[in-house]
């Protein structure tokens, strides 16, 4: 039997979303500053950084929003992803922050080792990991879809991005759909 595969879409979408959920790097490396390029240079590189990807972000949940883009999502079960920031936040800003960026070189292997974490976070659908949800008092859940024969309800796991503490099994929800699997819960 046939393996079924899932093909995430929005490719431009979600790698703008991983690199808003990578921007708080670039504000800590424009503070930090660097020795070998003027600041002028850096500090506009980092703020670019910062304020691109994340007005992307935000445009598309203005976008959703305004379009009415809502749809319903039930709940089979429900995985809380707060440990998913502290290993985000361990595993990749505070080593990076740390990172020596003294020369040209070790510049470059910064650079080469965040080109391989934003690959990974977009080929693994982890473009959901954002620290401005968190800030902004949401929290995020892999919600699986019940398991039932109906081939419309959809088989594959989605992410909710939702102000709950808790999301129950056989809840309905209204949702926004950010990417293919990434929601946002209507909050009306």
């Amino acid at each position: 039997m046939a393996k079924q595969r899932h093909a995430e879409g929005m490719k431009i979408a979600r790698l703008l979303m991983v690199l808003s959920s990578i921007s708080p790097l670039f504000i800590l490396w424009g503070i930090r500053g660097n020795n070998l390029i003027p600041d002028i240079y850096f500090s506009s590189f980092c703020t670019v950084m910062v304020i691109v990807p994340n007005f992307f972000l935000w445009l598309r949940v203005r976008t959703v929003r305004k379009l009415n883009e809502k749809r319903e999502l039930v709940v089979g079960t429900a995985e809380d992803h707060r440990e998913h920031l502290l290993v985000y936040l361990f595993a990749m800003l505070l080593p990076f922050y740390a990172a020596d960026l003294g020369t040209y070189r070790d510049i470059a292997a910064a650079i080469a080792a965040l080109c391989f974490i934003v690959f990974l976070f977009w080929h693994l659908n982890l473009h959901y990991m954002n620290l401005l949800f968190a800030v902004f008092g949401y929290r995020v859940f892999t919600i699986n879809p019940p398991a039932d024969d109906n081939p419309l309800s959809g088989k594959f796991s989605q992410v909710l991005i939702t102000r709950r503490t808790l999301v129950l099994p056989g809840e309905r929800l209204v949702v926004y759909s950010l990417s293919d699997t990434v929601t946002m819960e209507v909050n009306e």
